[in-house]
Formats: structure tokens, sequence, C-alpha cells
């Protein structure tokens, strides 16, 4: 299948080495050129912008920072799109953006699928991800074999939007979830117990979770290293609570976890991966990290 690519970050670089593994013919294209390299050296086309990416492709594939780009790289594209072309987002955007992007897309006569993906930079690498798709059926079949190379828990969710929906519900759980590991090593070590001991514990019941065994670990280790950026959780809660208030929605849980992470980007540490939210767990708690 002829593919084009635009968004070339930590996640899209990734995702679209693992296309041209599956053997599609991928053309790509990023803000910053240098960006674009790995994927030249692997075989990949270079564009010269968004248009030029979807000219000729029967799949066009984005993966960037958040609805305005989306909506932008999007518009770009669409002088170089033919007939019969399906647009798909990747990225992480509100509901009602995908909706109205997929309408302003509908009415040039290109389909769209929103497809956010969970599984972090190492999921992208390995191709792994969890994809969450809404769309019609027809465009998520045509999308199928390109989603079939970058991830392994592959749902079509429902129709335009329904996949972001699954995608901030992901984002909900995993937020929740990295803070609670988070708020026990934080309750552990100030009772002076050894955090990894508690972990151990934990993982032979009920309160076992991935986030636990994977991110729990990396607490332990202070690895901090980004594979999904605090400032990136910030804006998928961001998301959360947004929709929520257009829906008239309770989610006190939510709010909550969205009010650290926007206490994680403004004490510094938004560039840190989530799990740094136990550095300032420990700072609000004295705990002289």
């Amino acid at each position: 299948m002829k593919i084009g690519f635009l968004g070339l970050g930590i996640m899209g670089r990734p995702m679209a080495l693992n296309l041209l593994k599956g053997g599609h013919e991928l053309t790509v294209w990023a803000r910053r050129p240098e960006s674009m390299q790995p994927l030249l050296d692997a075989g990949a086309t270079g564009a010269a912008s968004p248009a030029d990416a979807a000219r000729g492709a029967e799949l066009l594939i984005s993966m960037v920072a958040d609805a305005p780009d989306v909506a932008e790289v999007m518009r770009a594209a669409l002088p170089g799109a033919a007939p019969g072309l399906v647009a798909v987002d990747m990225s992480t955007i509100a509901p009602a953006a995908a909706r109205r992007i997929g309408g302003e897309l509908a009415a040039a006569g290109v389909d769209f699928v929103d497809a956010p993906v969970s599984g972090g930079e190492v999921g992208a690498i390995a191709g792994t991800l969890s994809i969450m798709a809404g769309g019609s059926a027809a465009a998520f079949a045509k999308a199928q074999p390109a989603f079939a190379c970058m991830g392994k828990n592959i749902v079509h969710v429902g129709d335009a939007g329904a996949g972001q929906v699954a995608k901030a519900a992901n984002q909900i759980v995993t937020g929740m979830g990295v803070l609670a590991v988070a708020e026990a090593y934080a309750f552990a070590a100030k009772n002076g117990v050894d955090a990894g001991k508690v972990r151990e514990a934990l993982l032979g019941g009920f309160a076992y979770s991935k986030i636990l065994e994977n991110h729990g670990q990396r607490m332990l280790d202070r690895n901090f290293k980004p594979g999904f950026k605090s400032w990136m959780h910030e804006k998928d809660l961001n998301i959360v609570m947004q929709t929520a208030h257009e829906l008239g929605l309770c989610l006190p849980g939510s709010a909550a976890t969205a009010q650290m992470f926007n206490a994680m980007v403004g004490s510094g540490l938004g560039e840190e991966d989530s799990v740094a939210v136990l550095k300032l767990l420990e700072r609000l708690s004295g705990q002289g990290a």
C-alpha cells in the first residue's frame, strides 16, 4: 500500500519505520527535515509538504501534537489528495475536534479515521501498540493492514470520534494508575518501609496491574527518561476534563489527577516521564527527592 506519513516525533518515527518493515511504500513529511533522515535512510521517500506526502497515497497518517496541528496538516494535505484517500489521525485530541476534522475532510471527499494509540515509545518501537479506531467500517478496513504493522490490539470502537473517546478513557485509567502507584510508594517510604518490597507484595494480589509492574519498576529505578512526557499526559487529561465539562459529567478522580499533572508541568517536570509524579509527591511530603 502507498502511504503518506505526517509527523516523525517520539512516536511517529518508530511507527513509520514499522510500516516500512511491513512492506508498504512510504512517503514521509515532518516540520523538521532532520526528523525525516532515519526514515529516508530506511527507504522512505521524503516529501516537501503534506500535499506532496498525500499525492498518490491510498492512506495518509498523521501523528502530531494536538488538534490544531492535526487540522493544519490535514488541510495542507488536501491539494494532493486523490479520490478514495483515507486520512487517519493517530494523535490524541478531543473527540469533538476529531469529529470536526472528520467532517471537514468528508466535505472535501476524504474519508477519516481517528485512531489514537496507547503503549508509549516502547510499544511504538516494538509494533505492539493498542490502536483505538473511530470511523466507517470501510475506512477502518482500508487502514487495517497499516494498523497491523504498528499494533497488536486493534479495536474498531465506533463512528468518528469514538477512538478518541476510548483514548481519553485510557488516559483516565493510566493517569490515575500512575498516581496511585506513586502515592503507594510515597506512603511506604514515609512509613520507613521498602517500596520495592511493597510492590513485590502487591503484585501477587488484586492490586496487580501493568502500571504497577512496568511503571512501578521505573519509579523504583528512578528512571524518569520520557517514554511519555508529563506535559502530554497533562494535555490528555485536560481533554478529558474539557469533554466532561461539555457533557456535565462528574469525574472527581480525573480532576484530581489532572491537577497533579498540571502541577508537574508548573514545577518544571513537564519534560520528564509521567512516572516522575513520584518526585512531585516526594517534594510535597518533605521526602527530599
